[in-house]
């Protein structure tokens, strides 16, 4: 019992731990990799509800923050030649990168909301949150260059993918489904087929056998004529 005590009281202690580290701003715990992988699984859930938004709706038309104007105008200010659709992980970590970006970041203190808050970037648009395709950044970093990929049409690849891929597998049920209906009428005729073969041979049969019962009337009749004839005589 008392072991058990003891393993609660770690992982409870563990959980304050990781808790108390969530709560503190990106810049307070650097690029330490137990931290991140804390963060990223909060984040997890917020980088897949926002793959499916540019999956399912053009990209070029999406709002994602009450001043997307004003992010991405600030953005193109400080970081102009700044290549977007395949980010190099330098320019946001490195420390020269970083202390460009921390004052771009600060300016959305009280602006945006948890503007700080750790976020799963991809690095190539064209891809989705793989492990090899995502860092860990600010959610204002992430805003800055999500809103750019989706103005500038590099989030478009991702839409266009997903659609054509959506297209062609409606195009697959669509045919198979085809292919059933017509297995279904192709069984029908069969089955009507053999039916009207049946009747035939029921109205042949019943044909012969009105036939032979009128060759079997007649020859009664014959029969009688001659019984009468020889009476006669």
């Amino acid at each position: 019992m008392a072991a058990t005590s003891g393993t609660d009281e770690l992982v409870s202690g563990e959980l304050v731990s990781v808790a108390h580290a969530l709560s503190l701003p990106a810049e307070s715990y650097g690029n330490d990799p137990d931290i991140e992988m804390a963060w990223a699984m909060r984040a997890m859930q917020h980088a897949e509800v926002y793959y499916k938004l540019i999956s399912s709706v053009d990209p070029q038309f999406l709002k994602l923050t009450k001043v997307d104007d004003q992010i991405y105008s600030e953005f193109r200010k400080n970081f102009e030649t700044l290549r977007i659709d395949v980010l190099d992980p330098e320019e946001l970590k490195s420390e020269s990168a970083k202390e460009k970006w921390r004052p771009f970041c600060l300016k959305f203190n009280g602006i945006v909301e948890d503007f700080n808050y750790g976020t799963l970037l991809r690095l190539d648009c064209s891809q989705g949150y793989t492990e090899e395709n995502t860092i860990f950044a600010p959610r204002i970093q992430f805003f800055a260059i999500e809103i750019a990929r989706n103005r500038e049409g590099c989030n478009k690849a991702v839409y266009i993918s997903v659609q054509d891929k959506e297209g062609e597998k409606e195009v697959r049920n669509g045919g198979e489904k085809r292919a059933d209906n017509g297995e279904e009428e192709n069984t029908k005729n069969r089955g009507e087929k053999g039916a009207d073969s049946g009747e035939e041979k029921k109205e042949g049969i019943n044909r012969e056998d009105k036939t032979d019962k009128g060759g079997e009337k007649e020859k009664e009749a014959d029969k009688e004529i001659n019984k009468s004839g020889e009476k006669a005589m």
